[in-house]
């Protein structure tokens, strides 16, 4: 288990949240907090995390089962399906919104958190729409939705489009109107991840620009929904080493302080999510908010003036009672039958799938994976083959552009061999990383060590009383082009006839270093 941000004394330590919770946005009901993230192309989708202090978060669930269309998602498509979802509480349900950017933007909504979700309905259809966001006025019963642009689709970027909404979240009611074109902004450019408020009378959009690994924090306000919008630059860099501080929601709590949650890109580890104190209109803003010290992001911090919870973190450990995964973990497509069998024993039993690209594991949708953590830390999982098939191979891997995994092969022989294998971003199969070894019982126990930079250092224990071994040289994980590295487990077979067996994974654990 990966200790959270909490530091005991009344204060604690950004980010909150130190893996790839990629674009949070966050709404309290109640004493409670709520935050949903980007999942793109991976399944369970859209990730439900609770808090009640904004500083000790739980992962409770998820919304979205599968992705649609489901036949395109049969297979993995990494930096595909979920971006950049809204949260929102309204008429008594929950709804989150999102856009696909190859297929526009949809929405699901449920009277509680843990669900039952609907299934996800299509607002608007189109090419490149994405970060979408809701409002419901409440003084004039108006509904509303902004999103932005993704140019890789259609063409366009840089700019915010609203439409009315039906008071239901069913479509949008009009053909929309650019109400915030970054190209007229001076210096603006990628303005994206719009958040749609009403507050003091004032439409507010919390909006980044500037790009992820560089940018900044924009607010913009009118008084009317489609505008003319002012701007201000609302939270950047400054002399603190938060690049990009960068798309996030704003949230209010029962004691009136006011606090905005947003990521940071760390390459490897993806966007963590960093809890920054806002203000509306201190030290002379006129109206604007404050975030951070002075418009900075903060290292430490107070915590929100909020009952004292006890310390939490997203769960990373897994015995996985009754062959069931905890809900950290997620499939790099959506998920078919039979891949993961439950049993009246403890352990994940993974079935050998047949796969002709068994020889790339960024290929494969039947990978079960879990966000790499952002700290240096270890992570041990025992493993069993137990598969007569030729070629059968299972194992722990590290898993972005490149990837690099340690594991149990069924020889040509039939013996069973530990193999240790990596692909390079540019390279169109795996190769070995070091030369196989025997593993006479068909266990072992494998681990992979993450130290700074996300470099990982692969050893196995095969229980002959040698203790661990180092296998390889260092492998450097790297993200895929919107997703952090991911931690994975995996069985696979040749393709062939008839069931190939399948491989036990039991007592996985994650610890700091």
């Amino acid at each position: 288990m990966i200790a959270g941000a909490d530091l005991g004394d009344g204060t604690y330590r950004n980010p909150v949240l130190n893996a790839d919770w990629s674009d949070p946005d966050v709404v309290r009901v109640g004493d409670d907090f709520y935050l949903t993230a980007s999942s793109f192309g991976r399944a369970p989708g859209l990730p439900l995390l609770h808090s009640r202090d904004l500083v000790n978060w739980t992962l409770v669930g998820h919304a979205l089962e599968r992705l649609r269309p489901a036949d395109e998602f049969r297979v993995p498509r990494h930096d595909c399906g979920v971006w950049a979802p809204s949260l929102r509480y309204h008429d008594d349900r929950f709804w989150i919104f999102w856009g696909d950017p190859d297929h526009g933007i949809f929405q699901v909504n449920s009277p509680e958190i843990r669900g039952p979700w609907t299934l996800p309905h299509l607002v608007k259809e189109g090419k490149g729409l994405i970060d979408a966001c809701p409002l419901w006025d409440e003084e004039t019963g108006e509904a509303y939705l902004v999103h932005a642009w993704a140019k890789s689709r259609s063409g366009v970027k840089n700019r915010l489009t609203g439409h009315r909404m039906h008071p239901e979240g069913t479509g949008v009611l009009d053909e929309g109107k650019v109400i915030v074109d970054g190209d007229r902004i001076p210096g603006w450019f990628t303005i994206e991840g719009p958040k749609l408020y009403k507050h003091d009378g004032w439409f507010w959009i919390l909006a980044p620009a500037g790009g992820v690994e560089t940018g900044w924090q924009g607010a913009l306000r009118s008084r009317e929904f489609f505008g003319p919008y002012e701007e201000r630059i609302v939270l950047e860099q400054g002399d603190t080493d938060v690049n990009g501080p960068h798309q996030g929601g704003w949230v209010r709590t029962p004691t009136g302080e006011d606090w905005f949650l947003h990521f940071q890109q760390r390459g490897p580890y993806g966007r963590v999510v960093h809890l920054q104190p806002m203000s509306w209109g201190a030290d002379g803003a006129d109206g604007w908010p404050v975030m951070g010290d002075a418009g900075a992001p903060v290292a430490v911090h107070r915590k929100p003036d909020l009952p004292v919870q006890p310390p939490a973190a997203p769960a990373t450990d897994d015995d996985f009672p009754g062959g069931r995964y905890g809900r950290q973990w997620q499939w790099t497509a959506n998920p078919q039958d039979g891949w993961a069998t439950q049993h009246s024993g403890d352990g994940l039993r993974l079935s050998c799938v047949r796969r002709s690209d068994a020889h790339d594991l960024r290929k494969l949708p039947n990978v079960l994976t879990q966000r790499l953590p952002g700290i240096p830390c270890a992570v041990e999982v025992e493993l069993r083959l137990d598969s007569e098939e030729p070629g059968a191979r299972a194992g722990l891997a590290v898993l972005g552009d490149s990837f690099g995994w340690i594991g149990l092969e069924r020889a040509d022989d039939g013996t069973v061999r530990l193999v240790h294998r990596f692909a390079e971003s540019v390279a169109e199969r795996e190769r070995d990383a070091d030369r196989p070894r025997p593993a006479p019982e068909g266990r072992v126990r494998l681990r992979i060590r993450i130290g700074a930079g996300a470099r990982c250092r692969f050893s196995y224990d095969l229980g002959a009383g040698d203790g661990w071994e180092s296998s390889g040289p260092v492998f450097a994980a790297t993200p895929w082009r919107w997703v952090g590295a991911l931690l994975g487990l995996f069985a696979l077979a040749p393709v062939g006839g008839g069931h190939a067996g399948a491989a036990t994974f039991t007592q996985f654990r994650v610890s700091p270093l």
